[in-house]
C-alpha cells in the first residue's frame, strides 16, 4: 500500500546510502565495475558548494528503500529549462508497491512547478521492466535521438587537441 512510502530531500547525511544505491543500481545494469565514485565525491558533487544536481529519498515505513537524482537541462527550441532524471532506483524487495511511481510523480510534480517543459531520462534498450514501467506512465521513447558521449581518455584527448 502506498501510504507507507514518504520522500522527501536528500542530505548530505544520505551519502551512504545513496552510493549503496549507486552501486546497486550499477550492479543491476551489469555495470559495476564502471562505478569510480566513492561516498566522499558523491557528498561533494551531490552536497558540496556549486552543486548542479538535486536527490530525494524514498522511505517506506521509515526506511530508505530508494532514490532519485535529477538535474536541470535546457531546451533552446522551447526556450525553456527542463528536469532531466540521471538515476531512479528503488530495491528490489519494495518495487511492485507504488514507490517507484511516486517517485517519478514527485519529479513530474517538480518539473511542472519549476516552469520546465520537458521531463526526460535515459533507459537501456535491455531493460524491460523499467520500459514497461515507463511507458505505463506515459512516457515515450525518442527514438530518434542517438545520444553520444565522451569519456575517459576519450575527452581528455579530445580536450587536448588530439
Amino acid at each position: 500500500m502506498t501510504d507507507a512510502f514518504s520522500i522527501r530531500p536528500a542530505t548530505a547525511e544520505d551519502t551512504d546510502v545513496i552510493f549503496r544505491f549507486v552501486v546497486d543500481l550499477a550492479r543491476y545494469e551489469k555495470a559495476e565495475h564502471e562505478v569510480v565514485a566513492t561516498p566522499a565525491s558523491l557528498r561533494e558533487s551531490l552536497f558540496g558548494p556549486g552543486s548542479v544536481t538535486e536527490a530525494a529519498i524514498l522511505e517506506q515505513n521509515g526506511d530508505a528503500v530508494g532514490f532519485a537524482v535529477w538535474f536541470y537541462s535546457y531546451s533552446t527550441w522551447q526556450g525553456r529549462k527542463g528536469l532531466y532524471l540521471e538515476d531512479l532506483y528503488v530495491d528490489p524487495a519494495a518495487r511492485g508497491s507504488g514507490g517507484g511511481r511516486l517517485l517519478l510523480r514527485y519529479l513530474a510534480k517538480r518539473a511542472v512547478e519549476t516552469g520546465c517543459g520537458r521531463f526526460e531520462w535515459s533507459v537501456l534498450d535491455w531493460n524491460e521492466p523499467a520500459i514497461r514501467f515507463y511507458r505505463s506512465v506515459g512516457g515515450e521513447p525518442q527514438s530518434e535521438w542517438v545520444r553520444y558521449r565522451l569519456a575517459g581518455e576519450a575527452l581528455k584527448a579530445f580536450a587536448d587537441g588530439a
